[in-house]
Parts: C-alpha cells; structure tokens; sequence
C-alpha cells in the first residue's frame, strides 16, 4: 500500500514549474490578448470591458488584427510596416541564429574536447559577459564600431584604410551585437550535448578509413542535433523580439517588430495595436515550435 502513495515531494517539484509557467506566462498572455480586442476610443486606460452584461453583446475590436495585415479596406494584403517588421525580425532573428551556430560550434567541441580539470575555467570565460551589464556591453559595441571608434582607428593606424568606414548604424552593426549578445545561448547547449558524446566513435569512424571532416559530418553532428535545435531556439526566439540592440546598433531602417511595439504602446498609445502585434509575435514563435516538437515525438 505505502508503494501506491504519490510521493509528495515528486508533486512539488512538477508543480513548481507548472505554477511559474501559468503565472508568468499564461496569465500575461492571456492580459495582453484581452487587451487586444479592446476599443480604447478617446479613453486613456486600455483596460474596458469587452463584455455587456445587460444586453450581453461581447464586443471584439478585430480592426486591431487586421490592420497587421491590411493598411485600409480594399488594400492589398501583406503590404504594411508591420508585417515588412515581422519579415525583418525573423530574417535578423534566423541570421543571428546561424552567426552562432558557425561560431558556437567550435567554442562548444574545443570545450567539450578539453581536459576536465580546464573545462571549469572555459565555460566561466563564456558566461562572463552575462556578469556585466547588457546595456554596457552594446554600448561598448558602438564605441568600438563608430567612426572614431577602436576599429577604424586601429585599421587607419596599420594603414589598411585612409578614412573612417561607415560600420555603425548598418545591418553588419545590428548582426555582430546581436550575435556577441547572443552566442553563450548557442555554446552553453552544444557543450552540454558534446561532452555527454562518446569521442570512441571517432577513433572507430577513422579506424575504418573516414576522413576526419566526413567522420565529424556523419558522427559527430548527428549525435549532436539535440544540441543545435536547443541553442538555435534559445538564439532565434529573444532575437525576434530583441529592442535595445536594433536601437543603439541599427539604422533607421532596420526597424523590427520589437521597436514596433514600443511604439504603438508608449508613442502612439495604442496598446490594443501593440498587443495584438505581441499576440501575433508569440504565435509565430510558438506554432512552428509545437510543429516541430509535434512531429520529432512521433519520430521517437
């Protein structure tokens, strides 16, 4: 009988992060889509009921969605701002995504390849940077990519350039920060992944004659998949959203779907606006995610 009494300790430990996740998540989430079909009028406050209990009329402000997707009535679909942003962000959100996965994956198998008495010593130069202020280090960005700043000083000096290059305020600006910002993300689960792997597969591929790219390619890659998927999504999805860094490194057209948000919120105080554009944000995270985790569970 005491083997069929649930543990209760085993309920807490699985209930913790169920509450954190309806507290944190699903109840803002739920806010921002009430507040989405609000009809805010002249009202300041976004916050009106959308529900009248004496004729009992639910009342639904779609304009909200469809003006994502639709300038005016009888324009063509898919030609606005705010769709040009949503393409903008996940364009920079998929390159930062690759930048870190090109640059990760080496910084990841060195580590894991290290002896275990170095490990200890590389991850904490990998998460050193989260020690220090995120503002501080984009700003750090844009003293070392201005026009008088520490690189085209440097390149002058060593005679490569006769004037300043244009390097801040551009896209390749937007990238490196974002990339640099983001690139712990993508090395933290590679290593996790590649230190479990056993490195005797290796020495057996090159045993029977593979080259060591082709073994690296057919061995260790696959056996590291989990790896890439868990650090490309930890990149790919605060990219989409990511504000300071397409504000302080970016030029004015490299406007993503974040700034967007800010704002119809605090400029044009539209919040309806902005949190149909959060809503629309987080399901196109979220959909292509459950497809994926959908169809790698039928897999297994």
């Amino acid at each position: 009988m005491a083997s069929r009494i649930p543990f209760p300790g085993k309920r807490f430990v699985i209930g913790v992060p169920f509450v954190w996740l309806i507290v944190f998540f699903f109840l803002p989430f739920l806010i921002l889509l009430y507040i989405s079909f609000v009809d805010m009028g002249g009202d300041i406050s976004p916050f009106k009921p959308i529900w009248d209990p004496v004729s009992g009329v639910l009342s639904l402000k779609y304009e909200n969605y469809l003006a994502i997707f639709r300038t005016e009535e009888g324009a063509p679909l898919f030609k606005t701002l705010y769709v040009d942003a949503y393409v903008r962000s996940i364009w920079y959100a998929l390159c930062t995504a690759f930048f870190c996965l090109v640059i990760g994956y080496p910084f990841a198998y060195f580590i894991a390849r290290s002896p275990a008495s170095v490990r200890p010593a590389l991850l904490l130069m990998v998460m050193l940077p989260f020690w220090t202020s995120f503002l501080l280090r984009v700003y750090a960005w844009k003293g070392i990519l201005t026009d008088q700043g520490v690189l085209n000083r440097l390149m002058m000096s060593l005679g490569i350039i006769d004037e300043p290059i244009q390097m801040l305020y551009t896209n390749v600006s937007m990238l490196i920060g974002m990339t640099y910002v983001y690139l712990p993300f993508m090395v933290l689960p590679l290593y996790a992944n590649l230190v479990k792997m056993d490195f005797r597969l290796l020495e057996a591929a090159y045993d029977l004659g593979t080259s060591p790219f082709k073994a690296f390619w057919l061995v260790t890659v696959p056996l590291s998949k989990a790896g890439i998927v868990a650090g490309f999504m930890l990149v790919f999805i605060p990219a989409v959203g990511e504000f300071v860094i397409p504000s302080l490194l970016g030029g004015p057209e490299n406007i993503m779907i974040g700034r967007v948000v800010w704002d119809e919120m605090f400029t044009s105080n539209n919040w309806p606006r902005a949190s149909a554009l959060a809503v629309v944000m987080i399901l196109l995270i979220i959909v292509p995610l459950a497809i994926y985790y959908h169809f790698t569970a039928e897999e297994k």
